[in-house]
């Protein structure tokens, strides 16, 4: 009896120690500082494969295209300049997809992701804009929805000929 009581004492007093070191340190990231710092500067800007998906399905409908063009604002991932049409492909995490898993932001340093993401969209807004200013017609993809090839290319599709 008295070592069934030791016993269930001792598995309460790891579990409760756990609860409570779990509580005192957040684990937010599974990666140490440095690995995730190594992870982040691999990252992509240009090319990144939602881009090339994008780019496949309008070659493969017959379009051909301009990339990246610094002449106008935003520089968009896609041109089309016959049509006077550009698309911006958006990873969710970065431009802060609304409504989206990927786009959740991160539980440490939150100040310097806010300010950041929070700024990608305001810049976002301001370059759709003065595209708009300029005559030209903007659609804005994001990286969860290449995923699905016939919605993407229905997508492209309305897009184009509208």
């Amino acid at each position: 009896m008295l070592f069934r009581l030791y016993s269930r004492l001792a598995l309460l007093t790891v579990f409760a120690s756990y609860f409570v070191s779990a509580k005192r340190t957040s684990v937010a990231d599974k990666f140490t500082p440095k690995k995730r710092s190594i992870i982040m500067s691999r990252v992509k800007g240009q090319d990144t494969r939602p881009e090339k998906t994008v780019r496949t399905a309008l070659h493969k409908m017959g379009y051909r295209f301009r990339l990246h063009r610094s002449d106008l604002p935003g520089k968009p991932d896609i041109v089309l300049p016959k049509y006077r049409r550009v698309i911006f492909v958006h990873g969710c995490f970065w431009h802060g997809h609304a409504r989206c898993k990927r786009a959740g932001r991160p539980a440490t340093n939150t100040a310097f992701w806010n300010q950041k993401i929070d700024g990608n969209i305001r810049r976002d807004r301001r370059v759709l804009r003065n595209l708009k200013a300029m005559g030209w017609a903007s659609l804005v993809l994001w990286q969860c929805q290449t995923a699905d090839n016939e919605r993407l290319v229905l997508r492209l599709e309305h897009f184009l000929q509208g």
